[in-house]
């Protein structure tokens, strides 16, 4: 794909935005000797792994064929952050009656100020990952396809770029199921929804993960009538049923229509453009016409057109395989970000680039196996977590204890009309060392960097509980989940060796 066709429309934002991460007065730079590191992918794995490398002293180029600061920027993170702080604005006046507020009955969204905001407000941000700012840190950009010629070159266009290490970065794209029919219609995927003109009418979803759910909600708020088809019982399969059960409830509310546990799913083209969704779901059959198709399920990394057999580095349907130190196949030649990890964040791909660069320049021996990776989808409530669940716990041979918060019992989260929710806590039996947690709340995904710090930092239940918040906050109920593992330590004999104290020193 084209940077042109994912920066539809072509209009001054999106032209502000293509002159930051892909000029087209840009002119490759010309090789001299070789290189420290070439990053093959400036998405946010690669871009962190070249600035990085860069600002340490290294000689670096960095290559991409498409659009700096990858799908993150473009057709990612920002993006839909953008249309889903629009959404919850419109949420806000939906319920605002419930606080008193009225007169917001008349409320719509006008969907094209929505997304000249969103595109507005990503070419504001797009200099942070402009070919111009890499170049002014002494890193070499070259547009262009990569493709490796031996363990210690690459070839972009004409040029061949000798180096001493290599990072494949070359992240993941949309992909879609093995659904009969859907290649022959028209569907969106996350590398195109942000380039609608007009509210769709009626909007399909395929999916009910991360992406699926955020945008089916945000739609729905912004007034589309959703149909979110998803093959399993439920959302969120990877999250805690119980938080995910709370986010599927505010879905429906909003008006999200579910078609859960779907059977014999097929994809054809209806009248006018439009497409038609048959299938089975819960012993009924549907059929139903949609304006838009969103498929919001499957990733494929981005191995073509790399030369990776030429060089002996392994790859799968996943993606480059790698050690824990991010090494391939090819000791010369690492990779980090979604090309090879299963956590595909941006922040995950943050960090393992901070590997990469201690290990391919300074023969480190950081382990990708050592990060403590956080992650939330940003639905309303969000859902965040951090470390194990249960079962993984439970296939780990690890007993644990739990010890959950509703929201329902915090000061904060009551005046705000915010009781829909909770922290969870796992902890290692008998002790107050973190292993998971779960949060269900409107700002959860800031919410879990607490619990995230105190288990990077080896910080228990006890350490929690010992730590003033400020009250009232919603951020509360983690301290109340401290305070419940002190109280887990107030034994019958404790108590019993207490009590005597007392009487004895009264």
């Amino acid at each position: 794909m084209s940077s042109l066709i994912q920066l539809q429309p072509h209009d001054e934002h999106n032209r502000r935005l293509e002159s930051h991460v892909h000029p087209h007065d840009w002119v490759n730079p010309s090789p001299s000797g070789r290189y420290n590191l070439v990053v093959i992918g400036a998405g946010t794995a690669g871009l962190v792994t070249a600035a990085g490398a860069a600002g340490l002293g290294a000689k670096v180029a960095l290559i991409e064929r498409e659009l700096l600061g990858g799908d993150c920027l473009n057709v990612g993170c920002v993006p839909s952050k953008g249309l889903i702080s629009a959404a919850r604005a419109m949420r806000s006046v939906r319920y605002a009656d419930q606080f008193g507020v009225h007169g917001a009955g008349g409320a719509r969204v006008d969907f094209s100020h929505v997304m000249e905001r969103m595109r507005r407000l990503r070419a504001r941000i797009g200099p942070h990952d402009s070919a111009t700012r890499f170049s002014d840190l002494g890193i070499d950009v070259y547009f262009g396809q990569g493709t490796f010629k031996g363990s210690n070159s690459v070839q972009v266009g004409d040029q061949t770029l000798d180096f001493k290490r290599a990072v494949i970065a070359t992240g993941a794209r949309a992909s879609a199921p093995p659904i009969p029919g859907l290649d022959s219609v028209e569907y969106l995927t996350n590398e195109s929804i942000f380039s609608l003109a007009e509210l769709p009418r009626r909007l399909g979803v395929i999916g009910a993960g991360p992406i699926g759910c955020e945008l089916a909600q945000s739609f729905a708020l912004f007034g589309s009538e959703v149909y979110l088809v998803e093959a399993t019982h439920g959302i969120l399969p990877r999250e805690d049923p119980d938080a995910a059960k709370i986010v599927q409830t505010a879905m429906v509310r909003d008006g999200v229509n579910f078609l859960c546990c779907s059977r014999n799913t097929e994809v054809k083209p209806g009248d006018n453009g439009t497409i038609r969704l048959t299938l089975d779901s819960h012993d009924k059959s549907y059929d139903q016409t949609v304006d838009e198709l969103l498929v919001a399920v499957g990733r494929a990394p981005n191995v073509d057109n790399l030369g990776l057999e030429k060089v002996g580095v392994e790859f799968d349907k996943l993606g480059v395989q790698v050690n824990d130190r991010l090494q391939t196949t090819n000791p010369n030649i690492y990779a980090a970000g979604d090309i090879c990890s299963p956590y595909k964040f941006t922040h995950a791909a943050d960090f393992m680039a901070r590997i990469v660069i201690q290990n391919a320049l300074f023969m480190g021996r950081a382990k990708a196996s050592s990060l403590v990776i956080p992650w939330a989808t940003y639905t309303s409530p969000e859902i965040a977590h951090v470390g194990l669940y249960p079962k993984e716990a439970e296939e780990k041979g690890i007993a644990i204890q739990t010890f959950t918060q509703e929201f329902s019992d915090v000061d904060r989260a009551i005046l705000e009309g915010e009781t829909e929710g909770f922290v969870r806590v796992h902890s290692q039996h008998g002790t107050d060392k973190i292993l998971g947690c779960t949060i269900v709340a409107k700002n959860a995904g800031d919410m879990i960097s607490e619990v995230a710090i105190a288990m990077t930092h080896g910080l228990g239940l006890k350490k929690i509980a010992s730590t003033i918040h400020p009250y009232p906050t919603q951020a509360e109920a983690i301290r109340k989940i401290g305070d419940q593992y002190s109280r887990t330590r107030l034994t019958p004999f404790v108590k019993s060796l207490l009590n005597k104290w007392l009487s004895w020193t009264r």
